[in-house]
């Protein structure tokens, strides 16, 4: 049985002690920041995109900790080539100091980098870890696929982990790594070659399917990447289920592994790569303040005149694992079989641009928007869309859309967790009601208060839809409060506090003290 942490500390506290006592260092392919060059060639930093980013900049609100990810736009690669000739003033002066995060880069040829990003790690992994290895995605392990992980994931893998060593070498600390993801699964094999003592976490954010699954790869692919893991003292997942998997791949395709039930993890080579299910989550004070900021409520302000008697929304990625398209079926049949919906339902749909550069991923685009323009065309009425449509990268705008919905509709195909299932819920003002896949890793947490359905069931998404919008208003509150009591008691400083927690009880197992880990003992 793969369990989450038993113990819970602050995480404000664990992480005040460790920043006394161990050097944090988080590695990730995209980083929290993202450097720009503006039209007088100087240089803008704004935010970085994506989960993780903003999951583990709660870190650096508390303690200091150095950032190593790939120098992606041009604007990073420019600041990566200067920066230690930066002086601490001009690293100031674009956002890189004086936030607790000492930003570290690693710059990798653009051909290796398309290889290892775009080729393996999001045509192959991405895909075959979303279950989408089908009829309609009809990936070849070809010569291609060979070199792309030849020549772009293993040397790209590598150099995260030499830049990772090499931030540490000088270290008088504890060096505790937190690698993140798919992009990075070679990497912690790679950092115990070079750094032995270091204290390794990998963090999976998309699903781990069950070995079956893992066998249309190559073994030689396959094995590297269990191997690579496994040398992780930590290795965290989304789902318990996904836990399992991976435990089960491992006794499957590495010789020699086996179950160490006391550890609760793998035994391989006589080292023990623990096996834990750490659901992420989301902030819910700071989702609120964001949610009543003056630019979030202007956003409200224009949203308002367009929502209909009754709203449906969603909030995705354009990318096929988000099942966008059978929502949309889902939507067309309830329409078509309730026509006193006409001109009283609308869903607002923000859709985020999603890895334009794949192949896949546009001819998806396409047939999305067709069918918006099918539905629109079908059941449009003058002075009244039934779906309007926000297609661009403005988390703002969604937060403020989620604060508006009757209705929820978040039905990917498999998703690791899905956070705007947590985030909805936080934010809305109207008792809304969430229709959820039983693929969303959200759903075992959230489960007793949403409208459940099955991702490729278009007519039983049609009744769930109903079903919501007919919902009484005492169910709607009971079903509201469910959700954000759930959430709020499993929230991200839950989902950090289980995670170092457990490190801290490892270190102190090798002789590092904590308060912590004295408290564990006399518990």
């Amino acid at each position: 049985m793969v369990l989450r942490a038993v113990s819970e500390p602050d995480p404000a506290v664990l992480l005040a002690e460790f920043s006394a006592n161990v050097d944090l260092t988080v590695v990730s392919n995209r980083g929290p920041i993202e450097c720009r060059i503006d039209e007088d060639e100087g240089i803008n930093h704004v935010r970085g995109a994506g989960g993780v980013a903003a999951a583990l900049g709660y870190i650096a609100a508390i303690a200091p900790i150095t950032w190593v990810f790939s120098a992606i736009v041009q604007g990073d690669r420019r600041i990566a080539k200067a920066y230690d000739s930066l002086s601490t003033a001009q690293l100031r002066s674009i956002g890189m100091r004086g936030n607790n995060i000492t930003p570290r880069f690693v710059i990798l040829p653009l051909p290796v980098y398309r290889k290892y990003y775009q080729d393996f790690s999001n045509r192959i992994l991405w895909f075959l870890q979303h279950y989408m290895w089908n009829s309609s995605y009809e990936p070849r392990i070809d010569s291609s696929t060979y070199d792309a992980w030849r020549t772009g994931y293993v040397p790209a893998n590598q150099r995260f982990a030499d830049k990772v060593v090499e931030v540490i070498s000088n270290s008088r600390k504890t060096p505790v790594i937190l690698l993140q993801d798919y992009h990075l699964y070679l990497t912690p094999r790679m950092v115990r070659n070079g750094a032995p003592t270091s204290i390794i976490q990998h963090f999976t954010h998309i699903p781990w399917p069950e070995p079956r699954y893992w066998e249309m790869l190559p073994f030689e692919m396959r094995e590297d990447i269990f191997r690579g893991l496994v040398a992780a003292d930590f290795l965290g997942f989304q789902t318990t289920q996904d836990a399992r998997n991976f435990v089960d791949g491992c006794l499957a395709f590495l010789r020699g592994a086996r179950m160490d039930r006391d550890a609760v993890g793998v035994l391989l080579d006589g080292h023990v790569a623990r096996v834990r299910a750490y659901p992420i989550s989301v902030d819910p004070g700071q989702l609120l303040r964001r949610a009543r900021s003056p630019l979030v409520k202007r956003y409200v302000a224009q949203l308002q005149p367009i929502c209909g008697e009754k709203t449906i929304v969603r909030v995705d990625r354009l990318e096929p694992s988000k099942n966008i398209l059978r929502g949309l079926q889902a939507y067309d049949a309830l329409l078509s079989g309730d026509p006193q919906l006409i001109g009283r339902v609308k869903l607002l749909l923000f859709l985020v641009p999603s890895r334009e550069q794949i192949t896949e991923y546009r001819r998806y685009r396409s047939r999305v928007v067709k069918m918006i323009d099918s539905v629109n065309a079908k059941h449009g009425r003058e002075g009244w869309r039934p779906i309007e449509v926000f297609y661009e990268n403005n988390y703002d705008q969604a937060l403020a859309g989620l604060s508006l919905y009757d209705v929820l509709l978040v039905n990917p195909m498999i998703d690791g967790m899905n956070l705007v299932a947590k985030e909805g819920p936080i934010v809305n003002t109207k008792a809304g009601v969430l229709v959820l896949t039983e693929g969303a890793g959200a759903y075992q947490q959230l489960r007793e208060g949403v409208v459940p359905v099955a991702a490729a069931d278009v007519q039983g998404t049609r009744q769930a839809l109903q079903f919501a919008l007919q919902m009484s208003q005492p169910e709607r509150k009971r079903r509201a409060a469910i959700l954000k009591k759930a959430i709020e008691r499993e929230d991200l400083r839950h989902w950090l506090a289980s995670q170092l927690g457990e490190i801290a009880d490892l270190l102190n197992r090798l002789g590092f003290q904590t308060r912590h880990a004295a408290r564990s003992r006399e518990a």
